[in-house]
C-alpha cells in the first residue's frame, strides 16, 4: 500500500501542534509554573525546552522521516541494525498510548457535557458539590469498585469518539489534517478573545503578578528543574509513538528542523497564552471573593470543572464566556485525541498490511468499549490512578529506553545527519550533546525518583491492591504484551521495508 502524506507542511504542522497542545497546557501548566517560582519558573522551562524538547523532536521527526513506518517498526529495523529484537519498544509505546486515549476520552466527554452546562450555568452556586457529587456522582466507590452506569457521562463521551474516529477513518489528508487546519486557528483566536475581554476586569492584573513574579530563590531548588522538564516531556507528545507516526507521513522533501522548532515553540507559546488566561481569571475571582489568590488557586481537574466555573458565574455576561472556555477546552482535547488514537491506528496498518478503514474501526470500536469504565461513579478516581502510573512512570521509561537506544546503542550523529540534510538550517552540536547526557541524565533522575516514592509511599490514599493490580500491574502487563508480539513475529527487523534505512 502507498503510504499517505501530508497536503501541505501547514497541515503537518497544525497537527502536530494540535497533538502537542492538549488539556494540560489549558490547566497544568499555568498550576506548574505558579507553583515553582513564579516567573522564575520560565528559566528552568525554557532551558528544558531548548535541550530537551526541540532535541527529541528533531530526533522523533528525522526517525519517523527517514524509515516511514510507525513506531514499532521503526525500532524492530533499529534493532535489526544492532542484531536483536526492539519491535518491543514500539508496541510498548503504542500502547501507552491506547490506555491514553481510553482515558483521555472521559475528560473531553465532561468538557462537552460542561459546554452544554455553561450556557445557563447549569452547575448552580456550588460548582464543587455539582462537578462531584451531581455530575460524577463519586460517592464512595473506588478505581476498582466503579459503581453504576452513567449514561448522561457515556453519551458525552460518543460524541467525542464519533470525532476523533470521523477524523482518523478519512485518513491523514482529509481527516486528520483538515480537521487540524479548523480546529488550530479557532483554539487560538478563541483564547485570544477569551484572553481580551478577561484581562480587562477588575484583579486580573494582579493574577498575572501572581503567575508571573518572580522568586529566584527556587532556581537552586531541584524540584523545580524536575518539574520544568517533566512539563516538557508532559505536554509535547514525544515518547509514546505519536510523533513517529505522524513524521512517518512527510513527503521526501520535508523541513525537519524547521517544523520541530516550530511544533515545540508554538506549543510552548499556548501554555504562556494559557498562563495567562487562567491566572487573569483567578485574579478576578480573588478580587470579587476579597480572597487572597491563593484561595482561589487550584490544579488539574478541579481548575477546570470547579474553579473556572466558580469565575464564570462571576463574569459578565457567563453565557458567552463559559461556551468560549468550554468549546477551547474541547478542540484542545479533541486534536490530541485524534493523534493519540492515529498512533494506534497506523502501528495496526503497518503491522497487519490492512487498510485504514477497517484498522480505524477496530481501533475505535475496542477503545470505546474499555473506555466505558470512566462513564461511572469511580471513573473519576480510576482515571487518577491509571494516569499517574502511565505518565510518571511508564511514559518516562519510554522516553529514557529510546533516548538510550537511538544515542548511546546506536549511532545519534546519522540521525543529526538527516535532520541537517533535510532542512533549511542546521542544528549544531548541541543537539547531540542534549540528547546523549543532559536529557537521559535529567529524565534519569526523575524517573528514580518518581519510582522510589511511589514503592516507597504509593500513590494518594488508593488501596494497595488497587496499585498493584491497576498501576504497577498495568505497566507490567503493557511491557509483557509489548514483548509477547515482538517475540512471534518472524524476524527480528523487517528486511521489506525502506530501504537504506538503517541508521
Amino acid at each position: 500500500m502507498k503510504r499517505e502524506q501530508w497536503n501541505s507542511r501547514v497541515g503537518f504542522i497544525l497537527a502536530a501542534v494540535g497533538s502537542a497542545i492538549g488539556l494540560g497546557n489549558i490547566w497544568r501548566f499555568p498550576y506548574m509554573a505558579y507553583d515553582n517560582g513564579g516567573g522564575a519558573f520560565f528559566i528552568p522551562y525554557l532551558f528544558a525546552m531548548i535541550t530537551a524538547g526541540i532535541p527529541f523532536m528533531i530526533m522523533e521527526f528525522s526517525l519517523g522521516h527517514k524509515i516511514k513506518k510507525t513506531s514499532p517498526r521503526i525500532f524492530a529495523q533499529l534493532g535489526h541494525t544492532l542484531g536483536f529484537r526492539l519491535e518491543w519498544l514500539g508496541w510498548f509505546q503504542v500502547f501507552i498510548a491506547a490506555v491514553i486515549a481510553v482515558y483521555y476520552v472521559a475528560i473531553i466527554g465532561w468538557t462537552l457535557s460542561y459546554l452544554g452546562f455553561s450556557f445557563s450555568q447549569a452547575w448552580g452556586d456550588n460548582p464543587n458539590d455539582f462537578f462531584f457529587n451531581h455530575y460524577l456522582k463519586l460517592g464512595n466507590n473506588s478505581p476498582s469498585h466503579l459503581g453504576e452506569f452513567q449514561i448522561g457521562i457515556a453519551i458525552a463521551m460518543s460524541i467525542a469518539w464519533l470525532m476523533t474516529f470521523m477524523a482518523v477513518f478519512t485518513g491523514v489528508k482529509g481527516g486528520i489534517e483538515r480537521a487540524n487546519k479548523i480546529m488550530m486557528p479557532m483554539l487560538f483566536i478563541m483564547v485570544l478573545v477569551l484572553i481580551g475581554r478577561i484581562l480587562f476586569l477588575p484583579g486580573a492584573l494582579s493574577g498575572l503578578n501572581y503567575l508571573f513574579e518572580p522568586d529566584f530563590s527556587r532556581l537552586l531548588d531541584a524540584q523545580v528543574w524536575s518539574a520544568a522538564y517533566g512539563q516538557i516531556f508532559f505536554t509535547l507528545s514525544v515518547g509514546f509513538a505519536i510523533m513517529l507516526a505522524y513524521s512517518s507521513y512527510l513527503p521526501t522533501k520535508a523541513d525537519i528542523n524547521n517544523n520541530a522548532f516550530m511544533t515545540v515553540l508554538i506549543n510552548c507559546g499556548f501554555s504562556i497564552l494559557a498562563g495567562i488566561l487562567i491566572f487573569g481569571v483567578l485574579g478576578y475571582m480573588a478580587e470579587e471573593q476579597m480572597k487572597p489568590l491563593t484561595e482561589v488557586v487550584s490544579s488539574g481537574i478541579g481548575l477546570a470543572f470547579v474553579t473556572i466555573p466558580t469565575a464564570i458565574n462571576l463574569m459578565p455576561a457567563p453565557y458567552i464566556l463559559g461556551p468560549l472556555f468550554f468549546i477551547a477546552l474541547v478542540i484542545a482535547g479533541l486534536s490530541s485525541h485524534i493523534s493519540i488514537i492515529e498512533a494506534v491506528t497506523s502501528a495496526v496498518i503497518d503491522k497487519f498490511h490492512v487498510r485504514r478503514k477497517p484498522a480505524a474501526v477496530l481501533v475505535c470500536s475496542l477503545g470505546y468499549l474499555v473506555s466505558m469504565a470512566f462513564a461511572t461513579n469511580g471513573g473519576l478516581l480510576l482515571l487518577d490512578l491509571v494516569d499517574y502510573f502511565i505518565n510518571n512512570i511508564a511514559l518516562l521509561l519510554s522516553c529514557l529506553l529510546e533516548l538510550v537506544i537511538i544515542t548511546w546503542l546506536l549511532k545519534v550523529t546519522v540521525i543529526h545527519q538527516h535532520a541537517n540534510e533535510n532542512s533549511e538550517f542546521r542544528v549544531g552540536g548541541w543537539f547531540v550533546i542534549c540528547l546523549r547526557f543532559i536529557s537521559p541524565a535529567i529524565l534519569a533522575t526523575i524517573l528514580a525518583k518518581n519510582l522510589y516514592n511511589t514503592l516507597v509511599n504509593g500513590y494518594g490514599d488508593y488501596p494497595i491492591a488497587d496499585q498493584l493490580f491497576l498501576g504497577w500491574g498495568l505497566v507490567g502487563t503493557m511491557l509483557f504484551f509489548a514483548v509477547l508480539i515482538n517475540f512471534t513475529s518472524k524476524s527480528p527487523g523487517y528486511p521489506d521495508q525502506h530501504p537504506g534505512g538503517k541508521t
